[in-house]
């Protein structure tokens, strides 16, 4: 008979493949440590596309939060179960960027796992579950923004014909008699800043703030205000074609821009409209086709800005101060949390775990050791 007291178990290494590739990302970089092989097979890139590819609509979503108090302090939270189930830290997740600079940081932005952080220096994009983050110099021309030029539109998305991220930038001069505009874009893949001319850029910015866009269908849309037949409207780049196309807001829609947001609800590109005591969202079923907006639900609170839908449908946003708030899909409160003590500036942002990293995607103590090695090889070749 034979002895199976000593048969190691076994499992056919595809067979293995496929059960890792179910796993949240939080699992994967823990077994990354079971041997060489999972080490490798987890880090290796077409193994987190496939990941990220094969999970995309069970991933996990998070929030994080960003409270502006001395430290400054991160919340991740996890939405779908509770707004009270999260993780704190300080600046130590933030460790990459000068210390002096996490007062001017503004989240603009997330895509496929990684958050485009702005400072007044630099732009960072950050993955948080794996920690790797890219730093990014600002555009030529937002590098010599002062009182003449005004940089009002940024938006963050990905190019899935390229395989490649893209930061956005419009800006304008408000010296001129006609508004000069300028439309950058920096690749990840190409690790630089191009400016596209040849388009005509008759928008301006709809509200006192820099807007940041939405991603949603391969585009980034923002709201904006079109100088050519002085009327607000939603004006989206097109990421593959590198084009502009604009889309009309809901038949008698008088709100003005500053209280409104875009956000993507669900599957929908949608409206986020603050009046004095509800705030309506209004959803574009079908994507383009103007008719299709639809006013599906009023809020009973003065201020709510949307940041996501969970699988139940219930609907999570900020709620103006150090908190965030959670209605169901009658409009009825669920749940409220405050995150800070002291009221200030603070962010929220909805991200998706993910183990990608994009096209030349090397954190910064990863270039300093491998310019250490090379020090070091030439030291030996010397001795």
């Amino acid at each position: 008979m034979m002895d199976t007291k000593n048969t190691q178990p076994y499992l056919p290494h595809e067979l293995i493949i496929q059960i890792l590739l179910r796993l949240p990302v939080k699992s994967l970089l823990r077994f990354k440590c079971v041997c060489k092989l999972w080490f490798s097979l987890i880090s290796d890139t077409h193994f987190a596309n496939s990941h990220f590819q094969l999970t995309a609509a069970t991933h996990t979503h998070r929030i994080m939060f960003v409270s502006y108090s001395d430290p400054l302090q991160t919340r991740f939270i996890d939405f779908e179960a509770s707004l009270h189930q999260d993780t704190a830290s300080v600046s130590l997740n933030l460790n990459f960027m000068p210390s002096e600079s996490h007062s001017y940081i503004e989240i603009k932005g997330s895509c496929r796992g990684f958050i485009f952080l702005y400072s007044y220096s630099n732009i960072y994009l950050w993955n948080p579950s794996t920690g790797l983050h890219k730093q990014i110099p600002l555009s030529p021309i937002d590098s010599k923004l002062d009182a003449v030029y005004f940089c009002y539109l940024y938006g963050f998305g990905y190019d899935q014909s390229r395989d490649d991220y893209l930061v956005v930038l419009m800006s304008y001069d408000t010296t001129l008699a006609n508004v000069s505009s300028h439309l950058e874009v920096f690749s990840l893949r190409d690790n630089k800043w191009k400016e596209i001319e040849g388009i005509n850029l008759p928008y301006m910015n709809a509200s006192d703030d820099p807007r940041t866009g939405s991603f949603f269908n391969g585009a980034i849309h923002w709201l904006a205000y079109g100088v050519d037949l002085s009327v607000n409207l939603i004006v989206a780049f097109d990421l593959m074609e590198r084009k502009l196309l604009e889309m009309s807001l809901p038949d008698d829609f008088y709100y003005e821009l500053s209280f409104c947001e875009l956000w993507v609800f669900g599957d929908f590109l949608s409206l986020c409209v603050m009046g004095d005591d509800t705030v309506e969202i209004w959803v574009m079923k079908e994507y383009k086709v103007h008719s299709s907006w639809t006013k599906t639900l009023v809020l009973p609170t003065q201020y709510f800005s949307p940041l996501c839908l969970t699988k139940s449908g219930d609907i999570v946003g900020a709620d103006g101060g150090n908190g965030l708030v959670k209605y169901d899909d009658k409009g009825q409160l669920l749940e409220h949390r405050s995150y800070c003590n002291v009221r200030g500036r603070s962010q929220a942002i909805m991200y998706t775990e993910s183990l990608l990293s994009p096209p030349c995607f090397l954190s910064e103590p990863k270039k300093m050791t491998q310019t250490r090695r090379k020090r070091s090889t030439r030291r030996r070749m010397k001795l």
